[in-house]
This record gives C-alpha cells, structure tokens and sequence, in this order.
C-alpha cells in the first residue's frame, strides 16, 4: 500500500491515518504453517515538528508449529510498531529509518519488515514446552517417558565408583 505523505511533509502536527492487508507469502517462517486470515494493520504516519513517525499495530492469527515438541498451536500476535521516516535524504543513511520514494511511503513494506524483525526465533506451544525425549521421541509434556538417563561419557569413571559402592 502506497500512502502519499505530500499533505503532511511540510505540516508539523498533521497525520495520515492507514489501514491495509499485509502479504503472508513475505510473512512466512519455518514455523509459521499458516495465516488463518492475511495479517492487517492499522495505525497512522505523523508529522511531530518535522520528524515523520509511522505507528500503529499489526494483528496476526497464525497456526504455528512448536519447535520443541512439533505440535501445531494457534496464536493470536498483536504487535504494537514504531518507525522514523526519512524526509529528507540526510536521515537515510540510518538503518532504523525507512525512505521516503518521493512523496510516499510503502507502508506494506514497512510494516511487513518489523513484523519479520519482531517475529520470535522459536515459537513455542507454551512457555514451559518439555520438547521430545532425545531417544525415544515421547513427548515430554504428556509425561516422563522409560528411558534411563545416558551418563555423560566425562563422567562414566565416577558413575562406576557408584556402582561398585553399591555392590
């Protein structure tokens, strides 16, 4: 989505306000399986004493993957963003501003990268996901699986101590 800032570049304490579908093909991860509906944001771009500030939230329903336990979850992200905006070719060469193409901005775009930048590193069903037992691959959430305990090989000299204490 284009939006023209023509009208508030030169108007401090003007703002555009923006509502727009964001692309799932560019939103997509490993983990991410599926949008239930495309992601949408909405927000606003303001001229605050010259400086152009875009803010607003984006609201996803994703189906994900968990990546400890590999069970499918649904969930519902609300990400509040900020972003400068380059008025004038003097602040692009900062990294944390987003250029201008003339008098517009792409705010798809914009949006589309803090929503990527912001996106976890490992989606996780809940916070306290146990993952898969690393011999049998039971899930550890549903309860300790059989498996004895591996001893690490550095300590394999002591673990015979033990067992020769026992005797």
């Amino acid at each position: 989505m284009k939006l023209d800032l023509s009208q508030i570049i030169e108007m401090p304490g003007k703002s555009i306000s923006f509502l727009t579908d964001l692309d799932v093909e560019r939103l997509s991860a490993p983990s991410i399986k599926s949008f239930t509906a495309p992601p949408h944001a909405e927000g606003r771009v303001s001229n605050t004493a010259g400086v152009l500030t875009l803010t607003g939230t984006i609201h996803a329903d994703m189906v994900c993957i968990c990546d400890r336990c590999g069970k499918e979850f649904f969930l519902r992200k609300e990400l509040p963003v900020e972003a400068k905006i380059a008025a004038d070719e003097s602040d692009e060469a900062d990294p944390d501003v987003f250029p201008l193409e003339g008098d517009t901005l792409d705010v798809s775009d914009v949006l589309e990268t803090l929503f990527i930048l912001e996106t976890e590193s490992k989606f996780l069903c809940r916070a306290d996901c146990k993952g898969l037992c690393p011999s049998c691959g039971k899930d550890l959430n549903d309860g300790p699986c059989g498996c004895k305990k591996e001893v690490d090989p550095r300590l394999a000299a002591l673990s015979q101590l033990l067992d020769n204490k026992d005797k």
